[in-house]
């Protein structure tokens, strides 16, 4: 349960993403992408424990891109 906890923290919200500059969320949208990308070669290659995972990271992807959206 403590493990899930520090899941989620990892994950931003939007508003925490709100309060980041446009460089700040290119590059954490980048980050993102490499992650997602790189767990599902892991869930193609069944070394992903985790599915769920990759619906939170398809998930945060677009929340970053969505703010970024916002202001620009």
């Amino acid at each position: 349960m403590a493990a899930k906890k520090n899941e989620k923290a990892a994950m931003a919200t939007a508003a925490e993403l709100r309060d980041m500059s446009v460089e700040e969320l290119r590059a954490k949208l980048a980050e993102q992408r490499e992650e997602l990308m790189t767990a599902r070669f892991k869930h193609a290659t069944a070394q992903l424990e985790k599915t769920s995972e990759l619906k939170a990271m398809r998930r945060q992807v677009a929340r970053i891109s969505t703010v970024l959206t916002e202001k620009e």
